[in-house]
């Protein structure tokens, strides 16, 4: 026991020994800057490089200059409202198990062809879960739900697209994706989208369907079922009101300015905690739980299930990054994720 708290003292030695390089190679920042590069967030885009400082600090400079630019923390619900207004993209009240944030996302309920206003809803949401996220966790659950989906609304172009930007300015934001009732004809999409995500984010997916108890037992493992929503089988009759979600946005963004500003210490020293330190929170009682089931399968789940099997060169990651475009004109028609393939269903 001591023997194994020895390594682990050791290998957190040597994570805030990378992230003070990278800290080093960013130079002197200020402002937002300052604040977003927490030992925390440096550590996110370590993790997202496999702990390579050189990789990591070109990540998180991209990043740095995409936030100066696009400004995703200055959007506001009146700049977006009309993307919202069939909750295509909502947050939920309510959290998981764990304490993840949780967004909803129906691509059947798309509204608009506007792919520069769909990438900013898209943000804003990433960045208002971000928000309300409890002290001590950094990460999110996806909830997509494909009822009302058709043909229409797939599309490899804009996949490759959202998955550059969430993928490149939001790493180790997502905990796991869930795709619920995937119609049959998204399997040969997932064929040709999934590599257009890096393997460790493709992981991260899991299939669920109504009529597989097997698969459905994600759902209870993660959530507690009395909040989860009627529409993935849980309990709470509560759909989505545009009224009444517009009133918690404004309420949200009110607390945004104060969350990065300089006065908030506490998002500038966000310490970097390993895994195994991070509390876990009910989302009903705010109390410490043990890992799920769902999350044990997930972090033992390191062998690629898709369709047809792909090989993985070591130099995948650094391909992928080199190859993301900066494109911030993202339309919210995608699918983010990663991970196993559909199971074989026929019929939406």
């Amino acid at each position: 026991m001591t023997n194994g708290l020895g390594k682990e003292a050791a290998l957190y030695e040597e994570h805030m020994s990378k992230i003070g390089k990278v800290r080093s190679e960013l130079g002197q920042l200020s402002g937002k800057s300052a604040l977003y590069c927490s030992d925390a967030s440096i550590a996110r885009y370590l993790i997202a490089r496999n702990w390579d400082v050189k990789k990591a600090t070109k990540m998180l400079k991209k990043t740095l200059k995409w936030r100066s630019e696009y400004k995703p923390h200055e959007i506001r619900w009146d700049d977006i409202s009309d993307e919202a207004v069939t909750g295509k993209i909502y947050r939920t009240d309510y959290f998981d198990k764990s304490g993840r944030s949780i967004l909803v996302m129906r691509p059947g309920c798309q509204n608009t062809k506007n792919a520069n206003g769909q990438v900013k809803y898209l943000v804003y949401c990433m960045e208002n879960a971000i928000l309300n996220l409890p002290h001590g966790q950094d990460q999110m659950v996806w909830l997509i739900d494909f009822a009302g989906f058709n043909l229409g609304n797939l599309s490899i172009h804009v996949t490759k697209l959202t998955a550059d930007v969430l993928q490149g300015h939001y790493p180790e934001r997502l905990g796991v994706a869930i795709l619920y009732n995937a119609p049959k004809y998204f399997e040969p999409f997932w064929k040709m989208a999934s590599p257009l995500l890096e393997r460790k984010t493709r992981n991260k997916v899991k299939f669920v369907y109504s009529d597989r108890p097997d698969t459905m037992k994600i759902f209870e493992d993660l959530f507690n079922m009395d909040e989860l929503e009627c529409a993935f089988g849980g309990k709470n009759p509560s759909t989505f009101n545009i009224n009444d979600y517009a009133e918690r946005m404004r309420e949200d963004d009110k607390k945004m300015p104060s969350f990065w500003s300089p006065e908030n210490s506490a998002l500038a020293s966000e310490p970097y905690l390993m895994s195994n330190q991070k509390p876990r929170e009910s989302s009903s009682a705010g109390s410490k739980t043990e890992e799920t089931e769902s999350e044990k399968r997930e972090d033992a789940d390191t062998t690629d299930t898709t369709p047809e099997k792909r090989e993985e060169s070591d130099t995948e990651s650094e391909k992928e990054e080199e190859t993301q475009t900066e494109s911030s004109t993202v339309e919210q028609k995608s699918l983010p994720g990663e991970g196993t393939a559909p199971a074989d269903k026929s019929g939406p």
